[in-house]
């Protein structure tokens, strides 16, 4: 199986099923220097774990981090960075039923259609469990950006047909915290988490979406076409599991409007570079950052384990099923999703500043040559 590398420069490859033993990622090519510690990682992986409210599923997993390689006192030595997050409350029973029958929208059949074998148990490599990996690795892209002053943030601004309103960048880091649906919008949170509790107990489930926003981005990332930074964060926003439609600037929404209405005029900064005096295009034109804020949505679907009665089809058997899903298992997506996004979105940027050479790929002090660091380690003999 191939696709478990995410990343040109700063490489991510991933490892682990929902339950297996283990999840994990290797990261190479993180510049030496940068202070780490396995705190800075937890702090995200706690806001995606299970468990942390009655509208996520109730599966205890600690999601605790440990770093295996790649760190000497504190700091990144510029090796692979190895972390490793243990399965601790895997329950395998639950999901016998769907050995040979399976699970409808779920990737069992494709799964077992291509391998000729899977590993059933939790959806296996299949399950949004393995984004897990994805925000430890983010956790540390968010640290190398946060050196070069840039910030970003997510937030859940639409569930089923309860919409916030446009919020600011500061109330997104302000509010999105203070609710379990991680709206930036209390009023509308309120809205949301209602609505949420009525499909969860219809046993149902119901879908939304994902804003994120990132200041602080320079002119000139990405490149023409294929790796316009575009078409790359759109790669990264679509593997996020049961995302159905990625968009940027005005998104789906730039259908409806004139040329006119949508271009961006230009005019002179306070240092005379020209600037958009909008920012329609979301940050980026022709495919490369402008400067201006990078920001955009992201739309999932409904969780597809629900416990209602749904008809599969046993290819060992040859029989017609009505099957439940029973489990431990989100009603709704976003509010575990919003660090995913926002994990997926500074891994593609710290790709990019890496490409461009924003920064160093050695070293983040940007001083090859030079041995007196902070986080160079001291000769014994000298001490």
């Amino acid at each position: 199986m191939n696709g478990n590398r995410f990343g040109r420069l700063f490489q991510v490859t991933t490892f682990g099923e929902s339950h297996g033993e283990a999840m994990g990622c290797t990261i190479s090519g993180c510049p030496a220097g940068l202070e780490l510690s396995e705190e800075d990682i937890q702090e995200d992986l706690d806001r995606r774990k299970p468990g942390q409210s009655m509208i996520t599923t109730s599966r205890g997993e600690p999601d605790d981090v440990s770093i295996k390689s790649g760190i000497q006192d504190g700091y990144t030595t510029g090796t692979p960075i190895g972390l490793v997050i243990q399965n601790k409350d895997a329950r395998s029973g639950k999901y016998e039923p769907f050995i040979t029958a399976p699970r409808p929208s779920h990737g069992d059949f494709t799964y077992s259609a291509k391998f000729g074998t899977r590993n059933w148990g939790g959806g296996g490599r299949s399950s949004a469990r393995e984004t897990v990996n994805w925000v430890a690795a983010g956790a540390v892209a968010k640290k190398l950006l946060a050196r070069e002053g840039i910030e970003l943030k997510a937030h859940v601004n639409q569930i089923g047909d309860v919409e916030a309103p446009e919020v600011s960048f500061e109330e997104i880091k302000e509010h999105s915290e203070e609710n379990d649906v991680r709206c930036a919008h209390p009023e509308t949170a309120a809205e949301m988490q209602e609505l949420i509790e009525e499909y969860q107990e219809e046993g149902d489930s119901i879908g939304g979406s994902i804003y994120f926003e990132a200041q602080g981005v320079p002119v000139g990332l990405g490149a023409p076409r294929f790796d316009s930074l575009s078409a790359r964060l759109g790669q990264a926003m679509m593997a996020v599991p049961a995302t159905t439609a990625f968009e940027f600037g005005l998104g789906r929404e730039a259908r409806e409007w004139t040329g006119k209405e949508r271009n961006d005029d230009w005019e002179f900064d306070e240092e005379g570079n020209p600037t958009p005096v909008e920012n329609d295009h979301g940050g980026i034109q022709g495919g490369i950052s402008s400067g201006e804020p990078i920001y955009g949505e992201v739309t999932l679907h409904a969780p597809t384990s629900i416990p209602k009665s749904q008809q599969t089809a046993d290819w060992e058997t040859g029989e017609l099923k009505e099957e439940k899903v029973i489990g431990r298992h989100d009603p709704v997506l976003p509010p575990r999703g919003v660090p995913v996004v926002e994990a997926m979105l500074a891994l593609t940027l710290v790709d990019f500043m890496l490409l461009s050479g924003r920064i160093n790929p050695d070293r983040v002090d940007g001083q090859p040559g030079e041995y007196d660091t902070d986080y160079h380690p001291s000769n014994p003999q000298n001490e």
